[in-house]
């Protein structure tokens, strides 16, 4: 019914509108006018006043029927559509998959639904199964009962029928929902399928019962007994799979051609056809018709053609006799010119002979009778000369011998000039010098003068003090008389009292006359108000006055008259003399103030220049004294050496003391030019400093002038932001529709990372590992969105997450602080009746070593536990029962062992907060918070089902709203989960937040972490480019680089960047002379200090950029006029792919800006980057946790320094984490007097030193790269020492520190001190340092608060973990004492590390595992605590630690197995090696050998031990015995004199070899190459040395079968090639691989200009990479197959200048690089197979050592011996490969 009326209607209003409207197909406009509908042909409808067009037919939509509705596509490519039909994704309206569709390059695109992908949404996405293109058939879940790989993003299943693949857990079956054969247990629920333990036979899968063999078959056939093993059960349920993908595979291949969809498609295809022929016949009939008329214009144009070609001959034959003539003619004019410079030259002759003739005539003093004869005589000459043949030869020589007699009298002229002109300045510089002279003795007078000055400044400078003193007592005596004045005053007022009753009809005129004289003698206005208030008016009085106002100047002379009767004893001119004494007087102060001033200055600059003077002659003086005491220590020590090295050091001691004395030669002439410097320029400089000084001064009152407006306008803000109210329902919205959004995300991004390697390794095509790499970037930055997310979760007591916490674990260990809001539902019954809720726990899933949140007895409490017992911490300060409804913020801090938590409870209608503190500690001996990566869980609101939390945590689940804020320095959300357990944000919507009620910062300021950026499209929307374009920023930072602004318009880029802590702009706008740099190189405004700095670019005039800091003009610079060519903007950070195009080699790096912005601005208008649509990755607010710098680099040179009231000597304590690969380094440095307090490495261990007292640590592997915790602790009793939990303590011998002062300034340093110590600085990290003080509590120290900051790093920690033989590699950058260094301080010679470990032992909790993509174990099988010698020459190791009493009695024993005849087994001897002891191996047998004064003693085996056995041996050298014991049964010994104690040698011990040239004097050549074989259990005196210094070729002894090649161990190490071998320009590298890893580094070459070539795997993708100077280029291959499957693989790099060419096993891919025409062949050694970590740049991404075996290496088809190669160094085996 309602329907009918409303169509009755309908038509009503049609009728009406026809009749008193427009018809159909018109609508009547705002004129009244008709005007026709333009709906495209698909409506005829439209609305009046507007033409919208109603009713859309044809699957139109749109104000005008101009568009396709979603899942719709028109029948056009560009326009309107006519019509528009079901996206044919894959069939259209019958099955049609995708959200909507497009059209490109002629062919439809689909958006498909969330399920499908391809382009047609044929097939189901990863993840799901099904077959879109049969009707009916929809993608489904894979469902494999959770077996899959939980390192694939979705589980892993067939595509189209939904079979598991790859089912773990010991699981089998089609959804891996039941155990394997020969497994029994629960696969789908209880996940428990455990092993039948049934000797080999089957067993029930549930119950785990042994079951039967089979039936054993009849006697009375041939048939043998057959047993069903493992394998046979495992066959048949693969047949039983087969069959039934096959089946469901038949099924779906029959089904796909069937339907009407198939035949609606068909049909459109014919009818499309039909329409096509019709259209075809029309244009064949138009084709004709063209035909005709384009045959016609085809004869014309041929016969203008044939016209053209007759001209164009013509004029080529005019052409080419014009070419003839003026060849000839310029022929003609080159011959006269030749014949012209002929006749000129030859009239040049004539004139020269004959004015040499006259001068030889003048000269000779000729007479005219024999200048006559000898011309006669000379033209006989001539004419015999020209009867002759020509003398060529002798022309020749003629014409040089004179071009060089010419030439010499040309130099003797030159030679007369200069002495002639040396001559005349002689008395010109005899006349300067004396004038010189005069100007040094007027100097030197000058010099007195200023002195003189200077002397009587200080006297002018104390006249001025004392007359300050004088005039400040004048000025209280003129006080006194002011107040006499006053009191005088007063009693005026008493007296004038009486004359204003008798005059009271004159009173109003008296109040006026005496105003107006308080304002002109400058009387007080408090004297003003007083007489007023004495001043009794009578109203009726004042009344007549101002009738009587005619009478006024009668009255005003009356008033001179009474007023000059009153003051009689002139009171009222006596106060206003004394007022005017008081101005004069400090006016006349003032100016004597300004002058003593401007005194003061003029003699702290001479001052500060007598200081300056003096502070370099400090200095030299103290270079002197040093050398002085380095040659008297010089002296020293060659006193106490032997005689032969006395000459050689006195030699050094002279050589020392001539630069000593030459330096004190130039410390004399310094201090003469210092002393003659003349005062005239001291003068100027003062007068150019006053001139400055007034410049400062008048741009200080500019700045002024221009802040204080400013300071106006934020006053306004302030206030107007007071006033802002709340506004809860757009927060809710705001807050909903965030919550919609993650809960997309969420359906799909927890599957996405559990699929991408899985996807990889099937990848079809070389290049989907770019791909790959792009959706992880793309994953990593929805990861970094979601931690962003600032939206709360609402708990009801059964919800949980668990959060992915973003951060590696080890950065929680020695440190942890988290932030989070929470805000409690008190409203709930539930909560009423069990208050007491768990909140959140982060730790292992053991249950020890967490943190965590509860409440407790009405208590927040916070409990952490580092392996021993829990730490409670309850605030009971604010019982949560008076918290308030809306949100508070929590943060719970860990430093060591010391706790704390604060609650900070804000108010909604201010940014008051109320601020509590609780605080506790650990008693037991735990201080860090072991917490294991794959067991790590973090729970918040509540737990999963089957987790069991602590006791002291076991509580109900949260019930209220909390948000997380920080997990240390990151931001962290929990929308960036795992798992989320009862939550949905649509039924519990998330609680809104205040954010007023905090802190006002956050709605101004964005917060960027490195990984997301602001993208400002369209930015001339608010400003449009013009005469002055402007962008102002304001950045707050402690990094030292990142990217603030970029713009990029193809090739033309803008990028302003910060550059080691200061900008760095480059520009590009299409310039013809390059891009352009605008860069703070003079250091004026660093912008990494933790402020806000306000940055602005100005570009004026199109050709000047101007760069400006804290208003402040730091730099400009000119280019062509050119117009900024941009659009859009990117701030601080922007994607990928732009990062690493084009533009990339003119950045000074990738990386994205972390820390705060606000205030973006471009033209002055102002953008908030949260809601431009391109911003990614960014957040409000600026979190002061983020801005601490708690983490600092050193590399050798640099330290930091701070002062505070801190004795570290009486009681103290304090722990910081490092990182260090380098052996030695001050940590810590503190001193009281000569009392000092280090932390130090020595020799890889950590080493306290309290006032003379050390402490060691045992182990000495900490310069492994790891992180380590050092906690310090000193009290009146005893000194602790504890480094990763492992405690060292002595007692404290001080008795009485009495005298020390508590109260004043400490300075203490970090990573070293600008003061002589024994220490070099540190190379490494050191972060989260705190200690006790005593002005505030416990915390993380900020390091950039620190006033001394040198050469230190604030921002990341580059320090990786090396290879193992790397550890201990002495290079260039060892480090070294800062003090003597030639003494080895520290160092304890009587021990030998017994806990420190060897090669195998640093890394045996490193790579044990096998890579999840290799075949082959990273580490084959090899005996425990062996190594493996031989391959090269120099094969060792070597130990740097030798025992006191070594030359007293030295026993070595260890274990042998060889094959060899010769080689060496141990060796050790002094520098001249003529003290030494060995054990090598000659022709079989062992030979113990060593000297005994000038005398050798060998002791020989019988018996030969090179059988491949193992041999224990024990070498024995006593006072006057040697002893060589071999298995226990044969011992051999020999007897010898002399005395030992002479017997002295010094490091390294020589282990398996020696270095070159080693042992040559003593062994046979034969014998000093290495030792080919294994060597273990090496002990000295019965203790074991596992600790080498340093290794060459090593590795460890492995067994079972091996093969040809060269292996490079997962213990690092690598192959330098010699020099004969170097990759140039040219080259072609062949080799072969066989890996255990599939990473690792294969080839690297670097030169010293920086360009390098790298070759590397990366997961299995092979790359080489290049930069040749002008910047990196690169190429990759990656195999369907796995290069990790156990076999050898070819690969062939080919360079050729810029191109590189990348060959493995065939499949081949090249890159052509830039050309740089400047590039050079460079012979720089060639590494293989790793390389040292100082040569890899930042951009090489793979850093890690290659593990497995290579071989065939060729060069440019030359075989390459790495038995010969330059170095080996670390564990390398040459020659040698294990097979498995």
């Amino acid at each position: 019914m309602s329907h009918l009326s409303g169509e009755l209607k309908r038509r009503k209003y049609d009728s009406e509108r026809t009749f008193h409207g427009c018809q159909e197909g018109f609508y009547r406009t705002s004129l009244g006018k008709c005007s026709p509908c333009n709906c495209n042909g698909n409506a005829n409808r439209c609305l009046d006043g507007s033409g919208i067009c109603v009713d859309c037919q044809r699957n139109t939509t749109g104000q005008h029927c101009e568009q396709c509705p979603d899942g719709f596509i028109g029948d056009v490519v560009r326009g309107v559509p006519t019509f528009c039909q079901p996206c044919p994704c894959p069939l259209p309206a019958l099955a049609n998959f995708a959200v909507s569709c497009y059209r490109k390059s002629g062919s439809v695109r689909c958006v498909c639904k969330e399920n499908y992908a391809g382009p047609n949404c044929e097939r189901c996405a990863p993840g799901y199964y099904g077959n879109p293109l049969l009707i009916g058939s929809t993608c489904k879940k894979c469902d494999c009962s959770g077996n899959s790989d939980p390192n694939l993003i979705f589980e892993d299943c067939d595509e189209v029928t939904g079979q598991c693949r790859n089912c773990l857990r010991n699981t089998t079956g089609f959804k891996c929902e039941r155990c394997a054969p020969g497994y029994y247990g629960d696969a789908r629920f209880a996940k428990n399928c455990t092993e039948c333990n049934c000797g080999g036979r089957m067993c029930d899968s549930q119950t785990g019962e042994c079951l039967a063999d089979s039936p054993e078959v009849s006697t009375g056939t041939d048939c043998p007994t057959i047993s069903c093993d493992k394998c046979i059960w495992d066959l048949t349920d693969d047949i039983r799979l087969a069959v039934l993908a096959i089946d469901e595979s038949k099924s779906t291949l029959l089904s796909i051609s069937t339907g009407v969809a198939a035949q609606k498609r068909l049909n459109d295809l014919n009818l499309t056809a039909t329409h096509l022929q019709a259209a075809m016949s029309k244009k064949k009939n138009h084709a004709v018709l063209w035909t005709i008329q384009v045959d016609d214009a085809a004869d014309e144009m041929n016969d203008l053609l044939r016209e053209a070609a007759t001209l164009d001959e013509q004029g080529n034959e005019a052409s080419s006799k014009g070419l003839l003539v003026q060849k000839e003619t310029m022929e003609t004019n080159n011959r006269a010119t030749q014949l012209l410079q002929q006749l000129s030259n030859m009239r040049d002759n004539i004139e020269e002979i004959s004015s040499k003739m006259k001068y030889y005539a003048i000269q000779q003093e000729l007479s005219p009778e024999e200048i006559a004869q000898k011309l006669s005589a000379a033209e006989e000459m001539l004419k015999e000369i020209k009867r002759r043949k020509p003398f060529t030869n002798q022309r020749q020589l003629a014409d040089e011998e004179e071009n060089a007699a010419e030439e010499l009298v040309q130099q003797v002229e030159e030679f007369h000039e200069r002495y002639n002109d040396t001559r005349s300045l002689v008395s010109d510089v005899l006349e300067q010098l004396s004038e010189q002279d005069v100007k040094l003795s007027e100097v030197e007078e000058a010099l007195d003068q200023a002195l003189d000055y200077v002397i009587q400044t200080e006297d002018i400078n104390k006249e001025n003090t004392a007359n300050l003193q004088r005039r400040e007592k004048q000025h209280e005596k003129i006080k006194e008389q002011i107040d006499e004045v006053n009191s005088i005053l007063l009693s005026a007022r008493t007296i004038l009292a009486g004359p204003q009753k008798v005059n009271s009809e004159l009173s109003e005129v008296i109040k006026n006359v005496s105003g107006f004289y308080a304002e002109i003698d400058g009387a007080k206005k408090e004297l003003q108000e007083k007489l007023a208030n004495l001043s009794l008016f009578d109203d009726d009085l004042a009344e007549k006055a101002m009738h009587h106002a005619h009478n006024l100047r009668r009255l005003a002379d009356e008033l001179d008259r009474n007023l000059y009767g009153v003051d009689t004893n002139g009171l009222v001119q006596r106060a206003i003399n004394a007022s005017n004494v008081y101005e004069n007087i400090a006016s006349y102060i003032e100016e004597a103030n300004k002058a003593a001033l401007l005194a003061l200055n003029t003699t702290n600059r001479v001052n500060d220049a007598a200081v300056g003077i003096d502070t370099q002659i400090i200095y030299h003086k103290g270079k002197s004294e040093e050398l002085l005491n380095r040659a008297t220590e010089l002296q020293r020590t060659a006193d106490d050496s032997n005689d032969l090295t006395i000459a050689d050091t006195s030699r050094h001691v002279n050589g020392t003391l001539a630069r000593m004395n030459a330096l004190r030669s130039q410390l004399t002439r310094a201090i003469t030019k210092m002393q003659s410097a003349e005062p005239v320029e001291a003068r100027e400089r003062l007068e150019q400093g006053k001139l400055k000084t007034a410049e400062a001064v008048s741009a200080t009152m500019t700045v002024m002038q221009a802040t204080t407006p400013m300071d106006e306008n934020v006053r306004l803000w302030s206030q107007n932001l007071q006033d802002f109210q709340h506004n809860s329902a757009a927060y809710d919205s705001a807050v909903h529709s965030a919550g919609d959004a993650v809960k997309k995300l969420t359906e799909v991004f927890p599957q996405l990372l559990d699929k991408l390697r899985r996807v990889e390794q099937k990848a079809p095509a070389n290049n989907i590992s770019s791909s790959i790499q792009r959706i992880r970037e793309l994953i990593a930055q929805t990861r970094s969105v979601a931690s962003k997310v600032q939206v709360s979760m609402m708990f009801g007591g059964q919800s949980a997450v668990e959060v992915n916490p973003k951060i590696n674990v080890e950065e929680l260990k020695s440190f942890t602080s988290m932030s989070l809001y929470i805000k409690l539902q008190k409203d709930n019954p539930q909560l009423a009746a069990s208050p007491d809720r768990f909140i959140l726990y982060l730790g292992n899933k053991n249950a020890k070593n967490y943190i965590g949140l509860a409440i407790k007895n009405d208590n927040l409490v916070y409990i952490y536990n580092l392996g021993g017992q829990d730490v409670e911490i309850p605030l009971d300060a604010k019982p949560v029962s008076t918290w308030p409804s809306y949100f508070s913020i929590i943060k719970i801090e860990r430093i060591g062992r010391h706790g704390k938590m604060f609650l900070t409870v804000p108010s909604l209608s201010s940014t008051a907060e109320e601020k509590f503190i609780k605080k506790g500690e650990v008693l037991g001996p735990g201080s860090l918070l072991n917490l294991e990566p794959e067991n790590t869980v973090f729970y918040v609101g509540g737990v999963p089902p089957g987790f069991t939390l602590p006791p002291s945590l076991n509580l109900p689940g949260f019930i209220g709203c909390l948000e997380l804020a920080t997990l240390n320095d990151d931001v962290i959300s929990l929308y960036n989960f795992k798992h989320v357990y009862n939550i949905d944000t649509t039924t519990s919507p998330p609680c809104a937040r205040n954010k007023l009620a905090f802190t006002q910062s956050r709605a101004v300021s964005y917060f960027f972490d490195g990984s997301g950026y602001a993208l400002a499209r369209n930015i001339e929307r608010r400003g449009r480019f013009s005469q002055v374009t402007r962008f102002d920023i304001e950045v707050r930072t402690p990094t030292d680089n990142g990217l603030i602004l970029l713009m990029i318009n193809g090739s033309m880029f803008f990028s302003l960047e910060m550059h080691n802590g200061f900008l760095y702009l480059r520009y590009d706008f299409g310039f013809s002379t390059g891009p352009v740099l605008l860069e703070d190189s003079m250091k004026k405004a660093q912008i990494n200090d933790a402020k806000f700095h306000e940055i602005s670019i100005i570009y004026h005039n199109s050709k000047k950029m101007i760069l400006v800091v804290d208003r402040r003009h730091i730099k400009s610079v000119d280019n062509e006029r050119t117009a900024m060519p941009f659009t859009d903007i990117y701030i601080g950070g922007a994607p990928t792919e732009i990062l690493h195009s084009s533009i990339s080699s003119h950045l000074a790096g990738s990386i994205g800006f972390k820390g705060c912005m606000k205030g973006f601005q471009f033209q002055k208008k102002d953008f908030n980057l949260l809601e431009e649509p391109g911003t990614l990755g960014i957040s409000y607010g600026c979190p002061e946790d983020s801005l601490m710098s708690r983490k600092a680099y050193f590399n050798g040179e640099s330290f930091i320094a701070s002062s505070q009231k801190v004795s570290l000597l009486s009681e103290f304590e304090g722990g910081f984490n490092f990182r260090t690969l380098q052996p030695n380094g001050l940590l810590f440095y503190y001193s009281e007097g000569s009392d000092v307090l280090s932390i130090s490495m020595d020799r890889g261990a950590v080493v306290l030193n309290a006032s003379g007292t050390k402490i060691q640590s045992p182990d000495r592997n900490y310069n492994d790269g790891k992180t380590h915790f050092i906690i310090t602790s000193v009290t009146p009793e005893r000194y602790e020492l504890t480094v990763d939990d492992k405690k060292q303590s002595k007692k404290n011998p001080a008795k009485d520190r009495a005298g020390k002062s508590l109260d004043s300034i400490k300075k203490f340093y970090f990573g070293g001190s600008p003061l002589r110590t024994q220490q070099a600085n540190f190379t490494g990290c050191i972060s989260n340092a705190y200690f006790t003080r005593l002005d505030r509590d416990v915390e993380v120290e900020d390091f950039q608060q620190y006033p001394e900051k040198v050469q230190t790093s604030l921002y990341g920690c580059p320090v990786e973990s090396p290879p193992v033989a790397l550890l201990h590699k002495k290079g260039k950058n060892s480090s070294k004492a800062k003090g003597n260094r030639n003494k080895k301080v520290g160092r304890d010679k009587d021990k030998i590390s017994q806990t420190s470990t060897g090669l195998k032992k640093l890394h045996e909790d490193v790579n044990m595992q096998r890579d999840p993509q290799c075949h082959l174990p990273m580490n084959p099988k090899a005996t425990e605590h062996a190594y493996q010698f031989g391959g090269t020459a120099n094969s060792r190791q070597e130990f740097d630690h030798i025992p006191k009493d070594f030359s007293e009695r030295a026993q070595f024993s260890i274990s042998l197995k060889t094959h060899s005849s010769h080689g060496m087994i141990f060796y050790i001897s002094d520098q001249k090696e003529t003290n030494f002891m060995a054990l090598f191996v000659a022709h079989g047998r062992l030979i113990f050998m060593f000297n005994a004064g000038h005398q050798k003693i060998r002791i020989k085996s019988q018996e030969k031990y090179n059988d491949g056995l193992w041999h224990n041996v024990i070498f024995i050298r006593g006072k006057n015995i040697g002893r060589l014991i071999i298995d226990g049964l044969r011992v051999l010994e020999e007897s010898f004199g002399g005395n030992a104690n002479t017997w002295q040698v010094t490091e390294p011990l020589y282990i398996g070899g020696v270095a070159p040239g080693k042992a040559v004097k003593n062994i046979q050549i034969n014998s000093v190459y290495s030792f080919s074989g294994c060597l273990s259990n090496l002990q000295l005196n019965g203790r074991s040395i596992t600790s080498a210094s340093q290794t060459f070729s090593v590795t460890p002894c492995f067994e079972g079968p091996s093969e040809a090649g060269t292996y490079f161990s997962s213990e690092g190490g690598y192959v330098v090639l010699d020099e004969s071998f170097s990759l140039g320009l040219k080259f072609e590298v062949v080799f072969e691989i066989r890996p255990r890893s599939s990473s690792g580094i294969l080839l690297h070459g670097h030169s010293v200009n920086g360009e390098y070539l790298n070759m590397h795997m990366r997961n299995g993708q092979v790359t080489v990479k290049l930069n040749n100077g002008i910047r990196d280029f690169s190429t990759s291959v990656t195999l369907k197959q796995s290069l990790c499957d156990g076999r050898w693989h070819r690969i062939a790099v080919i360079r050729d200048a810029n191109v590189v060419q990348l060959d493995v096993d065939s499949e081949v891919n090249h890159v052509v690089g830039p050309l740089n025409p400047k590039a050079t062949d460079h012979r720089e050694p060639v590494f293989i197979g790793g390389v040292p970590e100082s040569l890899l740049t930042s951009s090489l991404t793979t850093r890690n050592s290659f593990i497995g075996c290579i071989r065939n290496f060729m060069i440019d088809e030359k075989p390459v011996s790495f038995s010969k190669a330059a170095l080996v160094s670390g564990a390398v085996s040459i020659n040698t490969c294990p097979a498995v």
